[in-house]
């Protein structure tokens, strides 16, 4: 019984993390489209998402292997 609770709470967990992009990539249209603006957003949850976005930036440019350049061929 223990080692289902401990499986549900990993799923669980697991599917937090990702419910947690889906609202990030939502909020990211809403404000694209104009529909809300970041200002509209209570300071504390601007800064956590501006945090998030910070540290995603610095982890894709850590996984840029190839640099910016797309076009060129290896």
């Amino acid at each position: 019984m223990k080692e289902q609770d401990e499986s549900i709470k990993k799923q669980l967990s697991t599917s937090d993390a990702e419910l947690v992009r889906v609202l990030e990539d939502l909020i990211d249209v809403l404000i694209a489209n104009g529909t809300i603006r970041m200002t509209d957003l209570p300071p504390k949850a601007l800064e956590k998402l501006t945090s998030r976005k910070q540290t995603r930036r610095k982890l894709n440019n850590s996984l840029n292997l190839l640099g910016d350049d797309e076009d060129s061929i290896i």
